[in-house]
């Protein structure tokens, strides 16, 4: 096990979880610029499905064209700006068609037609297609960037790549997803996850299945960090019972099987690879107090067509555990907007968070 520590550092200041100044300049220098977890490749099942993925007054339309490949694209018509989907996810025709004034586009992002422009000087189809968005897939799950010239994805994620081979995740599909928001600033809800100092209080049940010091982290610096837990049923998983809801996905090895292995990818998301299913959060800020998290339980194709396939116990376990969280963090920001309150030393059960804290910090000053 390696060595955690938080390195002697303390919480950060309460001014990075509610200044209006601070908020923007998270906009600017960390989500605009960052990968974002948008989705997975199972939920573009057939030509012209797609879904979309927003941050702040950024919208992405994601797809899959004619010919099967996936695409993203701004948002927006190129004429007067309007939002083309406005559905969070669906299927489109052979087109998209803007609602204000029809100009139609391929599903390539090209402009099939324009009506009324074929009069106007120098106008050029060729020239007013979609704009494009940065896409990367990462074993079947899709990132999106609204850089204009992003990173590319192997160096900014990077400890990503030669991951979780074991795990059959481009094969996926989920089972079930539940939508939530919290009142409270996303970071919040990051730390909240890195952590399980807070478990036996608010998880008596999560501490029976993976007690909280079963833990060890094998990526303590950068955007990914986390590492494995040990389950005290190595044959078993994280449901309300503690079995698993099918067999262990094939490739697993032994240690595999009976482990846990939870990540956070800065600054969008969470994965929690069981051996028997993989949990997906997504995390969205939406204003500095409130955040959504999109939650997806993924298992295998075959197993979601085996007959009695019943994958409630997980889905209970997770939501029963997310809500809990949920209302840890919205009370925690409560308390951290008092102008009596300053920063608390973090435990050395907390070195995700000020690993956490030191990215962020990185990263907002553009370091």
């Amino acid at each position: 096990m390696k060595p955690r520590t938080s390195h002697g550092q303390h919480s950060l200041p309460g001014k990075y979880y509610e200044s209006a100044e601070i908020w923007q300049l998270e906009q600017e220098q960390i989500f605009r610029p960052s990968w974002l977890l948008a989705g997975h490749v199972s939920e573009l099942p057939e030509s012209g499905s797609y879904f979309l993925h927003e941050i702040g007054h950024e919208s992405v339309i994601v797809l899959r064209d004619d010919e099967g490949k996936v695409r993203a694209f701004r948002n927006f018509c190129r004429h007067r700006g309007t939002r083309l989907c406005t559905e969070n996810r669906g299927q489109l025709g052979k087109s998209i068609q803007c609602s204000y004034h029809a100009w139609t586009y391929w599903l390539d992002g090209t402009l099939r037609g324009a009506p009324n422009m074929h009069g106007v000087a120098g106008f050029d189809k060729a020239s007013w297609g979609l704009k494009p968005a940065a896409l990367a897939e990462w074993r079947g799950f899709l990132f999106v960037n609204f850089a204009a010239s992003p990173r590319p994805f192997d160096k900014a994620l990077h400890a990503l790549l030669e991951r979780f081979g074991h795990w059959p995740l481009p094969e996926l599909t989920s089972a079930h997803q539940t939508v939530y928001e919290v009142e409270a600033n996303w970071k919040l809800i990051f730390h909240n996850y890195s952590e399980c100092y807070h478990c036996p209080t608010a998880h008596p049940h999560l501490n029976k299945l993976t007690p909280y010091r079963n833990t060890e982290n094998d990526l303590d610096e950068g955007p990914v960090l986390g590492g494995p837990m040990e389950m005290s049923n190595p044959d078993g998983s994280m449901t309300m019972q503690g079995g698993r809801c099918v067999p262990p996905f094939a490739g697993l090895d032994p240690e595999e099987r009976g482990r846990v292995y939870y990540y956070t990818l800065f600054p969008s998301g969470f994965l929690s690879l069981h051996p028997d299913y993989v949990l997906v959060h997504r995390v969205q800020p939406l204003v500095i107090d409130r955040t959504r998290i999109v939650c997806d339980w993924y298992f295998h194709p075959k197993a979601i067509a085996t007959p009695g396939f019943d994958p409630q116990p997980a889905i209970e376990f997770w939501d029963l555990t997310n809500r809990q969280d949920w209302t840890l963090c919205t009370n925690a920001f409560r308390g951290i907007r008092s102008h009596a309150w300053e920063p608390g030393p973090y435990s050395e059960l907390e070195s995700q968070l000020a690993a956490f804290d030191r990215h962020y910090l990185r990263t907002l000053n553009g370091v």
